[in-house]
């Protein structure tokens, strides 16, 4: 028999702004009907592939007991095969770091218009673990209270049980955990759900809608509260159990490839390194001309290669796109990276005057490449270009960098940096893209020009942005690690601070926080 619930679309009210709303997740604030993929993310970012492994074999047991049984049954061998012996610090890393985007790609239209539209108070009820969707909820939807299923620890570890007195928060739980919100007084306004464990919550709020089971677009991630600019992990897909399983038949394979393809970068002249990849499944798309090489007995000066900056290997898959070894500054580099190289690569030590006397002297013995951002992004957005090279020299070449990566993604904030160029050549086909734009106009540098080094450095933001279609902000390295990891993606060793001239605004670490994936607006340097 049929609950006696409209459809969302039914949904109407002329002052939604003074209304509460509560509402289910799984299924109904998501598209997905099955929280297993994210069970699948906090297990492969918590252990790797034996972690995924053990959830994908207990995954049938777990459908067998919801269904026989009931959903705590299943939602607690979910619990049990993703967190059981994980630091909650790590599940707590996770969830800032990494679920948000995979959530934040699979909202629901229909119910994210009731949801965003009742403001008074928004209440989400979940029988996921709290620690693992909260981050998401409160930052990026605007809920004000989240309640989920809390986690047994012992010592910092998750035990891999639930709370003995909580429970899983399922069935009747969600409907007392409603009236403890509400004092039992005044009920929600509207009620959101899609299973029919959820009709007890469901028939004590005022007004209650269910979705339709029809698929839909989920909605932009623009129109969110909060767009998700920056995430980690290394999984690129949605990890449903079929492309979990594909990830654990393809990674022995995958690994060997890439040692393949590194090898081949490494050994192998460079002129011949375009062709090879070609060979091994990697695709190197150029577009646009390439300046001639520099040649002192010709009087050709080196020209410097402003970059877009999308992964550690954007220097490599520029010298393969042109043919020849180009120098390249770095920083925070392994050295097993730095070996492994088939270019020359020169350590940023972060002093000004030190970097730029460098920087001079590469230039000058040929081509150097540099990637101004200073640190990479997934998303279709620019940080801000450090201006220290502006001063340094005329001659720039702005180059648009693409890189794309189906399985896994080649960059991390909080893993082994040193893993980054395996994860890349582990995929089954990646691709980069390197398009060449013209050689900045001696009216628009410094010395011909007598523009500012951040003008020029704004200038080149924007136009590698136009040729990207990515939209330029004002984030730097700093946002970036104060939002995935914590701290502020420096070295011990280094200087603690950057100076002026690098485009970097001192913020304190709340502030920066808080601006790190709302903050879009393109603002100049000076």
């Amino acid at each position: 028999m049929e609950a006696p619930f409209e459809t969302v679309d039914k949904f109407e009210s002329s002052d939604s702004s003074t209304l509460a709303v509560a509402s289910d997740l799984v299924g109904t604030l998501l598209r997905s009907r099955s929280s297993f993929p994210y069970y699948a993310l906090v297990a492969f970012e918590a252990h790797g592939l034996a972690r995924l492994l053990l959830l994908l074999l207990l995954a049938p047991l777990a459908v067998a007991l919801e269904y026989a049984v009931s959903e705590d049954a299943g939602v607690k061998v979910l619990v049990f095969a993703t967190t059981a012996g994980v630091r909650m610090s790590v599940i707590e890393s996770a969830a800032r770091a990494v679920l948000p985007h995979f959530f934040a790609t699979d909202v629901h239209p229909g119910s994210w218009r009731v949801f965003s539209a009742c403001a008074r108070q928004r209440v989400v009820l979940t029988a996921m673990p709290r620690v693992m969707v909260e981050p998401f909820l409160k930052e990026c939807l605007g809920a004000d209270t989240v309640v989920g299923t809390e986690l047994s620890t012992w010592r910092g570890l998750a035990t891999g049980m639930v709370d003995a007195h909580r429970g899983v928060l399922a069935g009747t739980r969600k409907a007392e955990a409603l009236r403890q919100i509400f004092h039992d007084g005044d009920m929600p306004d509207v009620g959101l759900a899609n299973h029919g464990s959820d009709h007890p919550f469901l028939s004590i709020c005022k007004a209650a809608y269910i979705l339709k089971a029809a698929p839909v677009e989920a909605v932009n991630m623009n129109q969110l509260r909060k767009p998700v600019i920056f995430h980690d992990g290394r999984l690129v897909p949605h990890p449903t159990p079929l492309v979990a399983l594909l990830i654990l038949l393809w990674f022995p394979v995958g690994f060997m490839l890439a040692c393949l393809r590194i090898a081949a970068g490494a050994l192998l002249p460079m002129s011949w390194v375009y062709y090879a990849f070609w060979a091994l499944g990697v695709r190197v798309v150029v577009r646009g001309t390439p300046p001639l090489q520099a040649r002192r007995s010709t009087g050709r000066k080196g020209v410097l290669f402003v970059m877009s900056h999308r992964t550690l290997l954007d220097p490599i898959f520029l010298s393969a796109a042109i043919g020849r070894p180009v120098a390249a500054v770095t920083y925070s580099l392994s050295r097993l990276s730095e070996f492994l190289s088939p270019i020359r690569t020169v350590q940023l030590s972060r002093n000004r005057a030190t970097d730029a006397a460098m920087i001079k002297r590469l230039i000058a013995d040929g081509d150097l490449a540099i990637c101004p951002e200073g640190t990479t992004c997934r998303e279709p957005f620019l940080l801000r270009f450090s201006a220290l090279f502006a001063e340094l020299t005329d001659e720039v070449v702005p180059v648009a960098i693409e890189a794309h990566m189906g399985m896994f993604h080649g960059t991390s904030a909080r893993g082994w940096k040193v893993m980054d160029p395996f994860y890349f050549f582990m995929n089954p086909c990646p691709m980069y893209t390197v398009t060449f734009l013209s050689k900045l106009p001696t009216e628009h540098t410094c010395g011909g020009g007598g523009k500012s080094s951040h003008e020029v450095a704004n200038y080149i933001q924007q136009l590698i942005g136009a040729t990207l279609s990515y939209e330029c902000t004002s984030l730097t390295r700093k946002d970036k690690y104060m939002e995935l990891a914590g701290n502020e993606g420096v070295t011990a060793v280094k200087s603690p601070t950057l100076p002026d001239s690098y485009g970097v605004v001192a913020v304190n670490p709340e502030e920066r926080r808080k601006r790190s994936c709302i903050y879009l607006v393109y603002k100049p340097q000076f």
